[in-house]
């Protein structure tokens, strides 16, 4: 498609499209107006110091014909709809603007002729003032007329550009954000298939505390279900689903497994991804705890530094080395370094060491800030 003598992309997106006035609009666009009495007037001012005929005649003329130009220039950016291949459309434009001058200063000349006088090519004076506009007028009018054209074709090219680095970056972030879906989804049955798995071996052991135990399961799966897939939330949303959890894993080895929660309350309304201290704490019971003959303990602490909020899960379970030797901690972190990274667009600074005397210490940091509304 062609316009204003710009090629457009045939398969350009309706976002890279420029909103573009029509019609007699486009024809009278003010920032157009604008320039051309400006120009017109500065052109008449500048002949006006040497003008017989005074300083208002010439810039009378000087304005008409710059309006005329610009009727024709953008007469002709619309119409005719097409044209022949080798005619492109900025020519005709060029064109039309340079026979218009001598046409337009003629009509003004014959029009402004008293009635009953001589014609102007009559009359010496009005005779040079007629040679002098049209010689201005056919070799300024085609130049302006460039100059617009080339200014109006990078102003599309600025267009374009800003566009489709929009579009790119939107398709990034869809990008990303089904990325994260995916990790999000490889997170809910790895933590759903780990508690359920708690429950079987509570069961078969046909313990007494299997019915309350499976009771509370459900209430909380009712409960953190609908946050696997959500996509903010709170630090205070997150300390719930962490205590309900280690409730239910009290429950299931009383005697193995004793915790504490130290939450900077300061912290609780900052911004934390769903599902991020559960999976810390559910890896510590998972690989620390569980493991060890004697159980352990899990200390969770939340504070807030600043503008970071610093997080650490520590366990006196097995360790490092016996808790999955040469495979690290399982899939679970690293799921979620991966997801925390989408979330907060780089990385996120999540380390794991030993816990002296025994056991693992996980420790996170996050951007400190209020969730999206």
């Amino acid at each position: 498609m062609r316009a204003g003598g710009v090629d457009y992309p045939a398969a350009m997106p309706a976002s890279a499209a420029p909103a573009k006035p029509r019609g007699l609009a486009l024809v009278l666009q003010w920032s157009r107006v604008r320039f051309t009495l400006l120009f017109a007037l500065a052109l008449g001012f500048l002949l006006g110091l040497g003008w017989t005929s005074g300083m208002a005649s010439v810039m009378v003329r000087t304005v008409a014909l710059g309006l005329i130009g610009l009727v024709v220039f953008g007469v002709l950016e619309q119409w005719p709809r097409r044209l022949p291949r080798r005619l492109a459309r900025w020519a005709l434009q060029v064109l039309g603007v340079a026979v218009a001058m001598p046409v337009s200063t003629f009509a003004i000349y014959v029009l402004s002729t008293d009635a009953g006088a001589p014609p102007f090519w009559q009359v010496p004076d009005r005779l040079e003032g007629f040679a002098t506009l049209t010689v201005l007028g056919v070799l300024l009018a085609p130049w302006v007329a460039l100059a617009a054209l080339v200014r109006q074709k990078d102003a599309l090219a600025r267009h374009q550009a800003l566009a489709f680095e929009l579009e790119r970056s939107e398709l990034e972030r869809q990008a990303l954000d089904a990325r994260l879906h995916l990790l999000q989804a490889q997170m809910t049955p790895h933590f759903l298939f780990n508690t359920l798995a708690n429950v079987q071996a509570l069961v078969e052991s046909n313990s007494p505390q299997a019915a309350p135990l499976l009771r509370s399961l459900i209430a909380y799966l009712r409960a953190a279900v609908p946050r696997l897939n959500a996509g903010a939330g709170t630090l205070e949303q997150e300390v719930h689903l962490v205590r309900a959890y280690l409730e239910l894993m009290h429950m299931r080895m009383p005697d193995r497994l004793q915790y504490a929660l130290d939450v900077d309350p300061t912290a609780l309304r900052l911004h934390c991804p769903p599902m991020t201290l559960l999976t810390l704490v559910e890896n510590a019971v998972r690989h620390g705890i569980d493991p060890s003959e004697d159980g352990g303990r899990i200390e969770l602490q939340v504070e807030r530094r600043g503008e970071r909020l610093h997080i650490r899960v520590a366990d006196t379970g097995v360790g490092l080395r016996a808790s999955d030797p040469g495979r690290g901690l399982g899939t679970g972190l690293a799921t979620l370094r991966e997801r925390l990274a989408l979330a907060f667009g780089g990385e996120v600074p999540l380390r794991v060491s030993g816990n002296a005397p025994r056991g693992v210490c996980v420790e996170l940091e996050l951007p400190g800030r209020e969730p999206a509304a």
